[in-house]
């Protein structure tokens, strides 16, 4: 099983757009990074889950137009900046298919660690926006970094 964890694109600052949407850099790499993925690797995720912060559904919805989840695209809670990661790292304890996790620092990074290490307080890998971090469970539920993948990467 993978989980892709996505670090939204860049987004506007909030004095410019209170709503955070995401600039026209952001928007280009996470363009430039789903074209990537769907030309050279195979990601075949049943759903895409985002935080429902703008920066991150609107990530989200350019990473579906390429990788067309079977299950679609949704808002699901706990992956705010600052939830608890151990909320994700229980739900993906059961899950049987592949998912994508569009969200934000520090909660991603945090995930992450935990996931490997099982203590959140280290860092695993150091996220980037629009960024991908590819970890695969194995079959005793130990977690490993696949890949990762950063737009600065594919200049």
């Amino acid at each position: 099983m993978y989980v892709y964890l996505v670090q939204h694109a860049l987004a506007k600052e909030k004095h410019e757009d209170p709503n955070r949407s995401l600039s026209d850099q952001g928007r280009t790499d996470i363009t430039k990074m789903t074209h990537f993925v769907a030309e050279h690797l195979t990601i075949d995720v049943n759903t895409i889950v985002h935080s429902g912060k703008t920066r991150a559904e609107e990530t989200a919805g350019v990473l579906a137009e390429k990788l067309n989840p079977a299950g679609g695209v949704r808002t699901e809670g706990g992956l705010a900046p600052l939830d608890d990661p151990a909320i994700w790292a229980k739900r993906l304890e059961s899950a049987a298919e592949d998912i994508m996790l569009v969200g934000h620092l520090p909660h991603l990074s945090k995930l992450a660690a935990r996931l490997i290490w099982g203590d959140d307080s280290r860092t695993v890998v150091s996220f980037r926006n629009a960024g991908i971090v590819c970890l695969g469970r194995d079959d005793f539920t130990d977690w490993s970094v696949q890949w990762a993948l950063f737009p600065d990467m594919l200049k």
